[in-house]
């Protein structure tokens, strides 16, 4: 028997056009099996990302009865074989290996950059994983899925991390020292592009937004407000099911406060597990702060404090006061984070494995 283990050791969560590095190790579990039993023909890993739809909130385009034969061989690689949904992306095999050799393979195939991120909602769900493909000599394709998130930077100028060219020789002895540097050069640079435009107050994913309110310029108080980070996830028009369908509004954290008589601020976090706002030809997400104020109707006095006053004085508020109700949503844009913060929130663990 032959063990196969694949392990992500950044973690599960990579930026799209970072390179992906898993460390894919092929152990022989049989030591007294005839050899021939252990040789491998091949292996190959493959991204592929997996798009799944509410049948009742989303129409989607006949695919046709196209007959693929292939898809009903079992000595033919297909990443999405046996999964549910759709097939939206999928990069070309990296091939590990060749020669039967059970030695450890590394792969590193790059995360594809005009892709969606990974995002579970209520109609959509576009789920990525690593497939890695392996086949014994005269047996069947045996398949190991490693799933993992990937976060979109979106606006970024294609391609968003260029690769530098080499324009001078490399140095042998620090030959894999330079080979880290240039595969950790794209997230570096992702990061940067991250802080500037974060710094522009918008918020990236595990930040809190802080925000303050002054009541002290109303004519009629506000007895209490509250405030929600919600998402909204619209179905483009052409793919909806019914005309005018609704939104999908989801909320991700809220607070309330008392603010009569107060000048109130408050910090509302952003969870690392959600989704930034994204776009595709399916669906559309956004965020909102949406707001809900209860006013009264009529001023109500403030208590008077004396100057100089020694005793204390407690004040009680009205019993009954007649009230109006009010909301408003302010559309805010989320952005991406660090992915080895993002993957501390991770439900993913980067690493599985199989026995052929």
């Amino acid at each position: 028997m032959i063990e196969v283990v694949a392990s992500m050791a950044r973690g599960p969560v990579f930026l799209a056009g970072e390179l992906m590095e898993c460390l894919i190790t092929f152990t022989n579990r049989c030591p007294t099996c005839p050899p021939l039993q252990q040789m491998l023909a091949w292996a190959s890993a493959q991204i592929h990302c997996q798009f799944h739809a509410s049948e009742s909130r989303v129409a989607l385009p006949t695919q046709g009865n196209k007959h693929d034969v292939q898809a009903e061989s079992n000595t033919v690689l297909i990443p999405s074989r046996g999964e549910r949904g759709q097939c939206v992306l999928d990069t070309p095999p990296k091939i590990l290996f060749c020669d039967l050799r059970l030695d450890p393979g590394r792969a590193k195939p790059i995360v594809p950059i005009d892709g969606p991120p990974s995002y579970r909602g209520q109609a959509v769900k576009y789920v990525y994983k690593l497939t890695i493909g392996c086949q014994r000599v005269n047996s069947p394709i045996k398949l190991l899925r490693v799933p993992f998130r990937v976060l979109v930077l979106q606006g970024m100028p294609e391609p968003p991390f260029p690769q530098d060219e080499e324009v001078c020789p490399s140095n042998p002895f620090l030959e894999e020292e330079e080979a880290s540097r240039r595969d950790a050069r794209p997230l570096e640079r992702a990061l940067d592009m991250l802080m500037i435009t974060t710094s522009r107050t918008m918020p990236p994913l595990g930040e809190d937004i802080v925000g303050t309110f002054n009541f002290s310029e109303g004519d009629i108080p506000c007895l209490q407000y509250s405030v929600s980070i919600q998402s909204e996830e619209e179905i483009q028009q052409q793919h909806q099911r019914r005309p005018g369908q609704i939104l999908s509004v989801t909320g991700h954290g809220r607070h309330m406060e008392s603010c009569l008589h107060t000048a109130s601020s408050h910090s509302l976090p952003i969870p690392l597990n959600v989704t930034p706002g994204f776009s595709t030809d399916i669906v559309m997400l956004r965020w909102r702060l949406h707001f809900e104020f209860v006013t009264a109707r009529e001023p109500i006095e403030p208590p008077t404090v004396l100057q100089n006053q020694s005793e204390v004085t407690v004040w009680t508020g009205a019993e009954h006061v007649d009230v109006d109700t009010f909301s408003w949503d302010l559309p805010i844009k989320v952005f991406p984070t660090n992915p080895a913060l993002a993957s501390y929130m991770s439900h993913f663990s980067g690493t599985n494995s199989i026995t052929i």
